[in-house]
C-alpha cells in the first residue's frame, strides 16, 4: 500500500505535507521514499515517526541519498525509527548534501557516540538546518551542547543574511524614492523656468506697449511742433504789421519747447527706470536659477554617494569574477601556443614541399647532364667512326672493343643514376619521419599544455575547497574554545559571585550600547578586563584541570596555526559595529549556561 501511495506521490505538485506516522513501513517502503524525495517537488513536511526504516541499512542508505538530493524537503520526524549510528553517518552524509531541511526530529533512536559525532561532524558544512531534536539516543551532554551550539550559529547566520537582505532591500527603496524625488524637483525647477519665461516675455510686451505709446506722444509732439512752426511763418509773414505780437509769439514759442524738453526728459526717465526694473528682474531669475543648479548638483552628489556604496558592496563580487577571468587567460594562452604550434606545421609543410620540388629539379639537370654527356661521347664516336672508315676493316677489333667501353658507360650512368634516386627517396623518407615525429612531440606537447590546464583547474578548484574547509575548522575550532570556556566557567563554583557582577556589568553595557553606539571603545576595553579575569581564573584551577590538559594543548596548537585567520575575522567583526549587539549577546548566553551547570 505505502508503495502504491508513494509511486503515485512521486509526480504530485500540490500535496505540502505527509504524514505516515505508525504505519510500520521496512525495507521496501524506505526505498520507495528515497525515490519520492528525488523526484517530488512539493513536499516541504514529510513525518515518519514510529516505523522500523533503520532496521534495514541498504534500504535506509537509499532513503539518505535521496534526502541528500532533495531541495524542497523543510521538515523531516524520525522519531522511533531504530536508527544506529551507522544509519547516523549515512544521514549526516546526506545532511553534507541538502540545502533545504531546517528541522529534523530523531529522538528515541539507537544512534550512540559515534552517531553524534558523525551528525556534529556534518553540522560544519550544513548552513541551513536550524533545529535537531536528539533526545534519548545515549548521546553524550557535551556533545548534545555543541549540537544545540551549531544549531544557534546557523540560525544568527540565516538572521544575519536576512536583515542583510532586508538593508539592501530598503537601501534600493530609497535610491529609487531619491531618484523620483529627483525627478520631481528636476520638473519643479523646469515649471518655474518656465513660468518665469512667460512673465518675462509679458513684461517684454508690457514694454514694447509703453514705447509704442511714448512713440505716439513723440509723433503727436512732432505733430504740435509743425503746426507750431507752419504758426510762425505766419508770424514772419504778419512781422510787418504788427512787432508786439512777434514778442508775444516768440515767448510762447520758448515756453513750449521748454514743456517739450521738459516732456521728453520725463519719458527718457520713466523709460530709464522701466529698464532698470527689467534688468533687476533679470538678475533675480538669474540668481533663482543659480540656486536649482546648485540644488541639483547636491542631489547628483548624493545619488552618486549612494552609487558609490552599491559599487563597494559589488566589488567583493568583482573579485570571483577576476579569478574566471584568470581561468579565461590561461585558457586563451593554451589556445595560442596550439595555434602556433599548427602554424609551425604548416611553415614545417611548406618547407618539406620546397624540399621536394628542389631534389626533384636536381635529379632533373642531372638527367639531363648525363643524356648530354652520352649524346657528345656518342657524336665523338661517329666522327671517330667517319674519321677510320678507311681503316675500318683493320681496327674492327677496336672499333668493337669502343663500342664495348661505351655501353658500359652506359650502364655505369645508369646505376649512378639508380644510386642517386635511391639516395634522393631514402632522404625523403627521413624527413618525412623527422616531420612526423615533430608532428607527434607537437600534438604531445599540446595534448601536456591541456592536461596542464585541467590540473591547474582541479588546483583551484582544490584550493577553494581547502579554502572552505579551513573555514569550517576555524568555526569548529571557535565553538570548542566556547565548549572549554562553559567547562572552566562550570568548574568555578567559587567564583559565582564575581561571574554575577560581570554580568551585570555587561547587561549595563549592553543597555548603553542600544541606547548609543558611542560608548563602543569602552565596551571593548570591559570586555579585555573581563578575557583577563577568566585568564586569570583559569591559571588559578588548572589543577582541576590535569584531564583536559592533552585536548587543550592540541587545541592551542591548531589555534597557533589558525590565529592569523582568528585575527583577521575578529578585526572584520570589530569594524561591523551593527553585530556587536549580537556578539555580546552570545557570549552572555554562554556564561548564563556555564552558571546553570555550576549550580547543577
Amino acid at each position: 500500500g505505502a508503495k502504491l501511495l508513494l509511486h503515485g506521490l512521486c509526480s504530485n505538485t500540490t500535496v505540502k505535507s505527509l504524514d505516515l506516522k505508525g504505519n510500520n513501513l521496512r525495507a521496501l517502503g524506505a526505498e520507495v521514499l528515497g525515490k519520492l524525495l528525488l523526484q517530488n517537488k512539493s513536499i516541504r513536511s514529510l513525518i515518519l515517526e514510529w516505523n522500523n526504516l533503520g532496521m534495514w541499512e541498504e534500504a535506509f542508505s537509499f532513503f539518505c541519498q535521496g534526502l541528500g538530493a532533495n531541495n524542497f524537503l523543510q521538515r523531516l520526524d524520525l522519531r522511533n525509527n531504530q536508527i544506529d549510528h551507522r544509519g547516523a553517518g549515512e544521514l549526516a552524509v546526506a545532511l553534507k548534501q541538502n540545502t533545504s531541511l531546517q528541522e529534523l526530529d530523531l529522538r528515541w533512536n539507537n544512534i550512540g557516540l559515534l552517531g553524534g559525532r558523525a551528525l556534529l561532524n556534518c553540522l560544519h558544512s550544513n548552513r541551513t538546518l536550524k533545529k535537531l531534536e536528539l533526545a534519548g539516543n545515549n548521546v553524550p551532554s557535551d556533545i548534545l551542547k555543541a549540537v544545540e551550539q551549531a544549531m544557534d550559529h546557523n540560525q544568527d547566520r540565516q538572521t544575519i543574511l536576512r536583515e542583510t537582505q532586508n538593508r539592501e532591500y530598503i537601501l534600493s527603496r530609497e535610491v529609487l524614492s531619491l531618484k523620483d524625488e529627483k525627478t520631481k524637483q528636476f520638473l519643479d525647477l523646469m515649471d518655474t523656468i518656465d513660468k518665469q519665461k512667460e512673465e518675462i516675455a509679458r513684461s517684454g510686451r508690457m514694454s514694447a506697449a509703453r514705447v509704442s505709446q511714448l512713440q505716439e506722444a513723440l509723433n503727436e509732439q512732432h505733430s504740435l511742433v509743425n503746426s507750431l512752426k507752419a504758426r510762425l511763418q505766419m508770424t514772419e509773414a504778419a512781422l510787418a504789421l504788427s512787432e508786439q505780437k512777434v514778442h508775444s509769439l516768440g515767448e510762447l514759442l520758448n515756453s513750449a519747447k521748454q514743456e517739450q524738453t521738459s516732456l521728453a526728459e520725463r519719458h527718457f526717465m520713466e523709460l530709464q527706470q522701466q529698464k532698470q526694473e527689467g534688468a533687476g528682474r533679470e538678475g533675480k531669475l538669474l540668481h533663482d536659477l543659480s540656486d536649482a543648479k546648485e540644488k541639483n548638483l547636491l542631489l547628483r552628489s548624493q545619488v552618486d554617494e549612494l552609487e558609490k556604496k552599491c559599487k563597494v558592496q559589488q566589488a567583493k563580487k568583482d573579485q570571483l569574477s577576476q579569478v574566471k577571468q584568470d581561468l579565461t587567460n590561461t585558457t586563451a594562452e593554451l589556445k595560442l601556443r596550439a595555434m602556433q604550434a599548427e602554424e609551425c606545421l604548416k611553415m614545417e609543410k611548406r618547407r618539406f614541399k620546397q624540399s621536394l620540388e628542389d631534389m626533384e629539379s636536381l635529379r632533373v639537370r642531372e638527367v639531363d647532364r648525363m643524356t648530354q654527356h652520352i649524346e657528345a661521347s656518342e657524336r665523338s664516336m661517329q666522327d671517330r667512326i667517319q674519321r677510320l672508315e678507311a681503316v675500318r676493316i683493320a681496327l674492327e677489333e677496336e672499333l668493337s672493343q669502343a663500342k664495348a667501353a661505351a655501353l658500359a658507360e652506359r650502364g655505369q650512368a645508369e646505376e649512378e643514376l639508380m644510386k642517386v634516386r635511391n639516395q634522393a627517396r631514402l632522404e625523403e623518407q627521413q624527413r618525412l619521419e623527422h616531420l612526423e615525429e615533430k608532428l607527434r612531440l607537437m600534438t604531445e606537447s599540446r595534448d601536456e599544455a591541456q592536461n596542464c590546464c585541467l590540473k591547474q583547474k582541479q588546483m583551484v578548484a582544490e584550493a577553494q575547497a581547502k579554502a572552505h574547509q579551513l573555514s569550517l575548522h576555524a568555526d569548529g575550532l571557535r565553538r570548542r574554545l566556547e565548549e572549554l570556556q562553559q567547562e572552566l566557567n562550570s568548574k568555578e563554583e567559587e567564583k559565582v559571585t564575581e561571574v554575577n557582577k560581570v554580568k551585570v556589568e555587561l547587561q549595563e553595557q549592553i543597555g548603553h550600547l542600544q541606547a548609543e553606539r558611542t560608548a563602543q571603545d569602552g565596551l571593548r576595553e570591559k570586555i579585555a578586563a573581563l578575557e583577563r579575569q577568566l585568564k586569570a581564573l583559569s591559571s588559578n584551577h588548572r589543577e582541576a584541570l590535569l584531564d583536559k590538559e592533552g585536548e587543550i594543548s592540541m587545541l592551542l596548537e591548531k589555534l597557533r596555526m589558525k590565529e592569523a585567520d582568528i585575527s583577521r575575522m575578529r578585526q572584520e567583526e570589530a569594524q561591523r559595529a551593527t553585530f556587536l549587539q549580537n556578539a555580546i549577546m552570545a557570549y552572555v548566553q554562554g556564561s548564563s549556561l556555564g552558571t546553570h551547570s555550576s549550580r547543577k
